[in-house]
């Protein structure tokens, strides 16, 4: 009951925002913490940028969004495995222990693949907080396949309204 009065108030935001033009942090953060079941450990954007320049050995970066809004910007360095069609075989070359760390749009789709992850042995295995469009109003960069651009699919024009900056919404 608690978590569909949060996804109805997050809703609600959205509307509201979306006829303004305008989004919150305080708002997205409502949003997120209705849709999360907390699964999956979460790391913010922030953190995921100082381990990305830190360590010798990289994570396992997957994007879990579609082909079309993999391909208008991803991270940097990160494999496109696709939500509909994901199984856990396609990373069967994969070592359990490698450090995993996943994202989508928002970070529910992500959270998804990261249960089914967990459930088939991986155990370091993270979602990224509020996904590429928290990474983006961050500041953080994303590439396409001719390098850094600011574009992002914002998967739909509804979705659309929590980008806040850095991107230019598809």
């Amino acid at each position: 009951m608690k978590k569909k009065l949060y996804v109805a108030s997050a809703m609600v935001w959205l509307v509201v925002l979306k006829a303004f033009g305008q989004t919150t942090d305080s708002a997205y953060a409502l949003m997120l913490k209705g849709m999360y079941n907390y699964s999956v450990p979460q790391l913010s954007p922030t953190e995921l940028l100082g381990l990305l320049q830190r360590v010798k050995y990289k994570p396992l970066l997957l994007d879990t969004r579609s082909l079309q809004e993999y391909k208008v910007s991803h991270l940097s360095d990160s494999w496109f495995i696709a939500y509909d069609d994901f199984h856990v075989s396609q990373l069967k070359d994969v070592p359990k222990d490698t450090p995993i760390i996943l994202y989508c749009s928002v970070g529910y789709r992500s959270e998804r693949i990261g249960e089914q992850l967990q459930q088939a042995g991986y155990h370091n295995v993270k979602n990224l907080y509020g996904g590429i469009f928290e990474w983006i109003n961050q500041g953080y960069p994303v590439y396409n396949k001719k390098g850094k651009t600011n574009q992002i699919h914002a998967y739909s024009s509804t979705w659309g309204v929590w980008l806040q900056k850095g991107g230019e919404s598809i």
